[in-house]
């Protein structure tokens, strides 16, 4: 089953790659076209609309997962189920993103007002955004259907869809000088509005005619499953945008230069956030199709050794070479570089903290989701309170990283007294303490020789490398054989 695991995530990580890929190019694209203060209206955005996802969809997606697997567990008409299941996450949520919008259009000068002055001068800015809000939320269930049905070819297709359709439109708008018009930043959201109104026709009409019917009863059942994982959604997406608002609000001055810095750091860590969603995207409903597998304790605590091993090799491959990294963004926002092994360790534990979710959500005990995002919240925005003010984005990176910590933590006392896993905790130590071990003695030694510097940083990777194969019994002749084969 691991095996089908892994072939998931090679199906959505490929794709994924090549499409964060296409999209991240937008990243040096902008911090060379936008300075760091418009730059940081475009962090600013994005760091809001996964919150706004979250808070429309109401853990819809989830839902559908685990209520979709109930019913082909207990037979009957199947299809006729899902649709019903289907038709009803999909008409709550769409109907949710359509008040939003009309909220927003009708308050947009006082939601341009809360929002920063930055946003007083264009409303417009909300009113799009407002938008992409919208269509994003329409089109999640109708994704998430493809991934139930293991159309993986599918979703990814329409997914570089969107992504291509967002590139070139910046670009174009770029060519013809939208970017230099008073409405500027704007026109980098009208290129993601676009994408995401097409991607939505593309992706209702692949997932098959259904119609939005919405079964009351059904869904008050679904809601006792899904509230739990709302809350904690918000919350969990709160702490992660968090630290960018207490820039916004807690730096003394420059603080949308700060905000368009710590923005343009963070997607440099590109590698090892596509690493984690890839994974994410395969995990998530290979785990909760499979409640019922006795193999399932033995396979998510598999799963985890794995990751730590692989996501530790991309956070060295990415720390020990962050100065070729720095090149990706414009020249005023590579300042801030000596954050990102910090964001780094961050997107590594974010990752952690999945895996360590899913047995509740096989449970049914979604309410420690909660607890465990509500406890992320406060030490994000504790440790944020603390040390933004005094540090600006390194404390932001700083506290970020404190509350996956704290969350991680949690969730590893939650396993050990509700639901035993045997973790490898030995093994998954052995590789991040080497990790750490091989970070630090690179850091350590002074090579003023940019070709020595890198050797060494190769050096120190190669030796993680071997150890982790050697570890693992891994026979890499066999497996290149068998990938090749395969392919």
């Amino acid at each position: 089953m691991l095996e089908k695991l892994a072939k998931q995530t090679a199906i959505y990580g490929i794709s994924t790659i090549l499409g964060r890929m296409l999209s991240y190019l937008l990243t040096p694209f902008y911090t060379r076209i936008f300075g760091v203060e418009s730059y940081g209206i475009i962090t600013d955005v994005y760091a809001l609309i996964p919150f706004a996802l979250v808070v429309l969809t109401m853990g819809m997606e989830s839902s559908y997962f685990r209520f979709a697997a109930k019913a082909e567990a207990e037979g009957g008409d199947i299809e006729k189920s899902k649709r019903k299941l289907f038709a009803t996450t999909w008409g709550i949520t769409s109907l949710a993103a359509v008040l939003f919008f009309v909220v927003v259009v009708l308050f947009r000068n006082e939601v341009s007002a809360l929002m920063g002055e930055a946003y007083v001068a264009n409303p417009l800015y909300v009113v799009t955004v407002a938008a992409i809000v919208m269509a994003d939320v329409t089109m999640c269930l109708p994704f998430s259907r493809l991934r139930e049905q293991g159309r993986a070819l599918t979703f990814v297709s329409l997914k570089l869809l969107n992504i291509l359709l967002q590139v070139g439109m910046a670009v174009a708008f770029w060519g013809v000088g939208l970017f230099d018009t008073e409405f500027g930043v704007g026109w980098a959201f009208v290129a993601n509005l676009v994408a995401s109104m097409v991607t939505l026709v593309a992706v209702v009409v692949a997932s098959g005619r259904v119609s939005l019917r919405i079964d009351w009863a059904l869904l008050l059942v679904i809601f006792g499953y899904s509230l739990p994982l709302l809350l904690s959604g918000v919350a969990g997406t709160a702490g992660e945008f968090l630290d960018r608002q207490l820039i916004k609000y807690l730096v003394p001055t420059e603080s949308m230069a700060q905000l368009g810095i710590y923005g343009a750091i963070t997607k440099i860590a590109v590698v090892l956030t596509l690493f984690t969603q890839m994974y994410r995207l395969a995990a998530e409903p290979f785990f909760l199709a499979n409640y019922r597998k006795e193999e399932f304790v033995a396979m998510n605590a598999a799963a985890l050794k794995y990751y730590i091993m692989v996501s530790m090799a991309l956070f060295l491959g990415i720390a020990l070479y962050r100065d070729a990294f720095a090149l990706i963004v414009g020249r005023s926002f590579r300042e801030g570089i000596d954050i990102l092994p910090v964001v780094l360790g961050a997107n590594v534990l974010s990752g952690v903290w999945l895996n360590l979710s899913f047995w509740y959500k096989r449970e049914e005990k979604t309410q420690f989701a909660l607890w465990v995002t509500l406890a992320g919240v406060a030490a994000s925005a504790g440790f944020g309170l603390l040390l933004i003010p005094q540090l600006g984005y390194y404390g932001a990176a700083w506290s970020r990283f404190a509350a996956e910590v704290v969350m991680v933590a949690i969730s590893i006392v939650l396993n050990r007294i509700y639901y035993p896993t045997p973790y490898a905790f030995g093994r998954m130590a052995e590789y991040v303490v080497l990790a750490l071990a091989l970070f630090f003695v690179a850091e350590c030694v002074e090579v003023e020789s940019v070709v020595l510097r890198y050797t060494l940083s190769t050096v120190m990777l190669v030796i993680y490398l071997v150890y982790a194969v050697w570890r693992e019994k891994i026979d890499v002749k066999s497996f290149v054989k068998h990938i090749l084969r395969r392919g």
